[in-house]
């Protein structure tokens, strides 16, 4: 029961999240970045967020600049959810989408060698 809660919370997070970065938020570089998922921790005290971008910025900076938006996105995020307490967020740059990217890439090539 408890791990079907905990999904709940995360789904809950990825839902909001977008909606507070978009409506909320005046730097334009935070509407610029798409959430990708969300991994809370069994105590609902962290919550790791993955996001990617459109940006030029190195994934080390823009990791940087959205932590530090961090504290303001939760607490617009404690306003919109139904918990006891809201959980520290800390964002990832997703990296799996590029990784993905380059796979599909290689079996192109691959394939392409073929014919």
């Amino acid at each position: 029961m408890a791990n079907y809660n905990l999904k709940r919370i995360e789904r809950d997070i990825e839902k909001h999240l977008p909606v507070i970065i978009q409506r909320e938020t005046t730097d334009e570089l935070l509407k610029t970045i798409t959430i990708t998922g969300c991994e809370l921790t069994h105590d609902l005290s962290f919550c790791k967020v993955y996001f990617t971008a459109f940006s030029n910025l190195d994934k080390k900076t823009l990791e940087k600049e959205v932590n530090e938006a961090s504290p303001f996105i939760r607490g617009k995020l404690a306003k919109v959810m139904e918990i006891r307490n809201t959980p520290t967020l800390r964002f990832e740059y997703d990296e799996s989408i590029e990784y993905a990217d380059r796979i599909e890439n290689v079996i192109k090539g691959l394939h392409n060698e073929g014919k």
